[in-house]
C-alpha cells in the first residue's frame, strides 16, 4: 500500500511539474509553424554574430549595406567594430549612417565620417554616408500619417541591406531596436524631421516642432517609414540586433546613461517587429530590466510595434528559436 502511495505521490509531482513547464512554454514563445522565427543565441562575440546570420540562410545579393549606428563623440555604447568585423565582410559590406537632424557632431557629412573614423569603423569596412548627395523618396501606401519616406539618396546605389542595430532605450521612442535603425536611420535629416513630425514638416529649421509631436504619431510614423524601406527592398534584407550595453538612451546621445542591466545576447530575424517584440520581451523578462522597462513605458514605445503590426509590416507574435554554440 505504502509503495503504491510513493508510485502516486511521483506521478501527481510529474504531472504537476510537466504541466508547469508547458504553460511557461506557452505563455513566453508562440509556437505556431506560421510565425515568424527570432532567432537567439547568448554569447555575444564576432563569431555569433556571423553564426546567427548563416542561420538565418539568405543569400543577400549584389551591393550589401549594413546599416549600424556609428555612434555620437562621446558616447560610447555603440556597436563595436571589432564584434561587427567579420560579418561585415563575410557579407564584403558596406557600413551606410545619414547624417543626424540635431545639431551635434554628426549632423554635416564631413563630421559623420569623421565620427566613423575615429570610432573605428573606417578601418574595417567602406562606409558611406547615405544622404552625402541629398534624398531620394520611397513611397509607402499604407502610411496613416505619412506616404513617402525621406532616405539618403545613396539608398539606391545597394541591393541588399542588414539593418544591424544594438537594441537599448531611446529618449524619444522609448527603444531603439530594428525598426528605429531602419525608419529614422536610413532617413535623410529633412526624412527624420518628416517622422519626428507625423508628416507635418521636413524643415530642420522647424526642429522644435519635433517635440510637440504628439507622441503615438510619431511612434506610427517611425513604423511607417521602416514600412517603406521593406517595400523597397522586397525579400533582400534581413534584421540583427545585439542586445549589450542596455542603457535607456540612444547611442546618439554624446553622454548617455550607463547601463544597469546585464548583456543578454543577439537575436535575428526575417521580421523586423518580430525581432523587436523578442527584444521588449526579454528585457521584461530580466530580472534587472526596471529602468529599461520604465523608459519604454514612459514613451509608450510599444506602440510602435503594435502599428507596425496593424499596417502589415510585421509580426508581434514570432517562434524562438535558440542557438546553442
Amino acid at each position: 500500500m505504502r509503495k503504491l502511495l510513493r508510485i502516486n505521490i511521483i506521478i501527481l509531482f510529474t504531472a504537476l511539474f510537466i504541466g508547469n513547464v508547458y504553460s511557461q512554454e506557452v505563455k513566453g514563445v508562440n509556437n505556431n509553424e506560421n510565425q515568424p522565427v527570432v532567432y537567439f543565441i547568448k554569447n555575444i562575440n564576432p563569431g555569433a554574430l556571423v553564426n546567427i546570420y548563416k542561420t538565418l540562410g539568405v543569400d543577400l545579393p549584389g551591393k550589401v549595406a549594413v546599416k549600424i549606428s556609428t555612434g555620437e563623440p562621446g558616447g560610447n555604447n555603440y556597436l563595436s567594430p571589432d564584434l561587427i568585423k567579420d560579418l561585415v565582410n563575410t557579407v564584403k559590406g558596406t557600413i551606410v549612417e545619414c547624417n543626424t537632424a540635431y545639431q551635434g557632431k554628426r549632423a554635416k557629412t564631413e563630421e559623420s565620417k569623421k565620427a566613423a573614423e575615429d570610432h573605428g569603423f573606417t578601418a574595417i569596412a567602406p562606409v558611406d554616408i547615405m544622404d552625402e548627395d541629398s534624398s531620394i523618396t520611397l513611397p509607402f501606401s499604407q502610411g496613416q500619417n505619412i506616404k513617402e519616406d525621406y532616405v539618403g539618396s545613396h539608398f539606391k546605389n545597394y541591393n541588399s541591406f542588414i539593418i544591424l542595430s544594438h537594441f537599448k532605450g531611446h529618449m524619444m521612442g522609448g527603444f531603439g531596436g530594428a525598426i528605429k535603425n531602419m525608419s529614422i536611420g536610413i532617413a535623410s535629416p529633412k526624412g527624420k524631421m518628416w517622422i519626428h513630425t507625423a508628416g507635418l514638416t521636413d524643415k530642420l529649421s522647424d526642429f522644435a516642432k519635433a517635440f510637440t509631436t504628439p507622441q503615438d504619431k510619431f511612434l506610427e510614423s517611425m513604423a511607417e517609414a521602416a514600412g517603406a524601406i521593406i517595400n523597397s527592398m522586397g525579400k533582400n534584407i534581413l534584421y540583427i540586433s545585439v542586445m549589450n550595453k542596455l542603457s535607456v538612451d540612444c547611442d546618439c546621445s554624446s553622454n548617455p546613461a550607463n547601463p544597469t542591466m546585464q548583456d543578454i545576447g543577439i537575436l535575428a530575424s526575417l521580421d523586423p517587429v518580430a525581432l523587436d517584440q523578442a527584444c521588449v520581451d526579454l528585457v521584461y523578462k530580466a530580472h534587472d530590466g526596471h529602468d529599461l522597462i520604465k523608459r519604454m513605458e514612459d514613451r509608450h514605445a510599444i506602440h510602435t510595434l503594435e502599428h507596425a503590426d496593424k499596417i502589415g509590416i510585421g509580426s508581434r507574435k514570432y517562434k524562438l528559436s535558440v542557438i546553442n554554440e
